[in-house]
């Protein structure tokens, strides 16, 4: 089975984004570099995390070519769905772009998180919806232009490793990982 992945014309940049209020509520749209720009805009987000059949969670290391956090470690994958696009069905594509996978994906959390780069000078400001799947033993077919590394790790090890480390993962890392790992072992 072949997967298409990433189109590396797409300018991710000017695709839009739902920008919400504190409670998640749609208040308009605008392009993912204006949700960025300082101070951030509060937008929908998504954080996939998938976990093998060992309890072992995929993490990735972002390519050098993100705008945001690049080169930082951050679960599975993650992203915007569209204005009015359901947060599963962007999910779902996005870890199929990212890692030529597919999973049942399950939604099991929202938190909302401010976080500024100081590589780049953008800024994540989002509602995130955090969805977890559980795969098979299939490996990973990560698209090169998305992720520069991968492992498949137990969440204990990263948590660890993010307590000595933190400079190397995402901030948004640390609460994906709470709460998708709380709902896998719920």
């Amino acid at each position: 089975m072949t997967e298409k992945l990433a189109d590396p014309s797409t300018d991710r940049e000017t695709m839009l984004v739902e920008l919400v209020d504190e409670s998640g509520v749609a208040i308009g749209a605008c392009s993912v570099a204006d949700a960025h720009r300082p101070p951030g805009r509060l937008h929908r987000a998504f954080s996939v995390l998938l976990f093998d059949a060992h309890g072992h969670v995929l993490l990735q290391q972002r390519a050098a070519i993100k705008t945001r956090f690049p080169l930082q470690w951050a679960n599975t994958c993650c992203g915007h769905p569209l204005p009015g696009q359901s947060v599963a069905e962007a999910a779902a594509i996005r870890l199929r772009e990212e890692f030529g996978m597919t999973a049942a994906l399950t939604k099991v959390g929202v938190f909302t998180y401010l976080a500024g780069d100081e590589k780049t000078g953008r800024v994540e400001h989002e509602y995130d919806h955090v969805l977890i799947g559980v795969v098979g033993d299939g490996p990973p077919r990560p698209d090169p232009a998305e992720i520069a590394h991968w492992a498949w790790l137990p969440p204990q090890e990263v948590r660890a490793d993010v307590a000595q480390n933190s400079g190397k993962f995402t901030p948004w890392l640390p609460q994906v990982l709470e709460i998708a790992d709380q709902a896998h072992r719920g």
